[in-house]
């Protein structure tokens, strides 16, 4: 019988990763039809985007660029892809509570997108080694001694 041996890095890593992977489908999925925002109360999308400042157009665009890195988050293999998909998130989750921020919204409204990118960051940092592109600290190098030659 096959067994699945999970440390606890690997198993926060899989909750963090299907946790922002899934919110991050999702919100592509409601930005790219439009639907109801879970980020401000159950308001449409549309609505938040556009007291927001932003033309509605973004709102495909966003949704598109979500839809893959969230994709992109659960596949397996694409190391490079996978840190462009994080950053992708990351950059979006902060402008969202930036944007927030200067409207004027409150605490309630900026600190959702603030904990996703907590998550996403989390995600990130949990990665085995298999997905990810290299060292975040690469270890030191050193110029090899030169002798003289004489």
């Amino acid at each position: 019988m096959w067994q699945l041996r999970m440390n606890p890095k690997s198993v926060a890593y899989w909750i963090a990763t299907v946790l922002i992977a899934a919110e991050t489908l999702a919100g592509g999925g409601t930005d790219l039809a439009h639907g109801r925002s879970g980020l401000v109360a159950g308001t449409p999308v549309v609505d938040v985007v556009t007291s927001l400042g932003y033309p509605i157009f973004v709102l495909t665009i966003l949704g598109v660029w979500k839809v893959l890195g969230g994709a992109t988050l659960l596949a397996p293999g694409l190391p490079r892809l996978k840190e462009w998909a994080y950053a992708g998130i990351v950059f979006e989750l902060t402008a969202a509570a930036a944007s927030l921020l200067v409207r004027g919204y409150g605490v309630g409204d900026v600190a959702p997108p603030l904990v996703l990118a907590a998550l996403a960051l989390t995600s990130w940092a949990l990665r085995p080694p298999s997905r990810m592109l290299g060292s975040v600290l690469p270890g030191r190098r050193t110029r090899p001694s030169r002798e003289l030659v004489s």
